[in-house]
């Protein structure tokens, strides 16, 4: 499942537009790439930073995983895919479809610790505990890179940067499978399909179907899922990127058939 930062479908006369605006921008990246595998009823799921450096398969030099995806899709299955985690369907979700599908169902709840915010992705949390988010809120909470607790008196920024953010990513997935499964609105199931269709593109092989058993299938997984074990270093070129660490081919291995 991959999330991109396309802003196409967002009318910028919409009273949230600038929330998926923002500045201006060309090209299209993924911010989110999650491996949701489901096997005899058990559930895992996978989050790969988009950091992570690998080879593009396109044109055979280094980059950034979530690089890949300038070539297309495909190709961004097959940088994965060479890491050696087989990939069988693929969906992708803009900002606008994010956004509405949240609000399809309602909105998601999510527990935070304390206060919080990103003044870089617009999160706005005044308060700790259980808290209930729109579509524009989910979508500031998924994009935090530069996430800021209220801690002791003090505003903390959480130095875990694109690590951290695959925790919250995997946290709303659970959250978003939770408002999906449990809804027990009429005009909710109603709102959803349509907002599934609109936001969301899957490969010729998936169907509405199969993305409704993908949520009701995964309802029991843990927001914990695994993160690839990385090793944080500096390119020649001052790039600041992640690398395989120690531990990382028994975690894909776990992901492969």
């Amino acid at each position: 499942m991959v999330g991109i930062d396309s802003r196409a479908g967002v009318d910028p006369s919409d009273s949230n537009a600038s929330a998926f605006l923002g500045e201006r921008v060309t090209g299209v990246r993924t911010d989110t790439v999650i491996v949701v595998r489901t096997d005899h009823g058990e559930q895992s799921l996978l989050s790969i930073p988009r950091d992570l450096w690998v080879t593009d398969p396109a044109t055979g030099d280094k980059g950034r995983i979530n690089a890949t995806f300038a070539a297309g899709p495909a190709n961004l299955v097959r940088a994965v895919t060479a890491l050696g985690v087989p990939i069988d369907h693929y969906v992708e979700v803009d900002f606008g479809g994010f956004a509405d599908i949240v609000d399809s169902v309602g909105g998601v709840s999510i527990n935070f610790r304390s206060p919080a915010k990103d003044d870089h992705s617009g999160l706005s949390v005044p308060r700790g505990g259980l808290v209930h988010l729109n579509g524009e809120q989910a979508l500031a909470y998924v994009r935090s890179r530069y996430y800021t607790e209220f801690v002791n008196g003090s505003w903390r920024v959480d130095g875990t940067a694109d690590i951290g953010r695959t925790n919250r990513q995997r946290t709303f997935f659970v959250a978003l499978n939770t408002a999906v499964t449990g809804t027990r609105s009429p005009l909710a199931f109603a709102r959803f399909p349509g907002a599934v269709r609109s936001g969301i593109h899957m490969d010729v092989g998936f169907s509405m179907f199969d993305m409704f058993s993908i949520f009701w299938n995964t309802r029991g997984a843990s927001a914990a899922g695994e993160t690839l074990p990385v090793t944080p270093r500096v390119t020649l070129g001052g790039a600041d990127v992640l690398e395989l660490g120690p531990g990382a081919q028994q975690v894909i291995s776990r992901f492969a058939r």
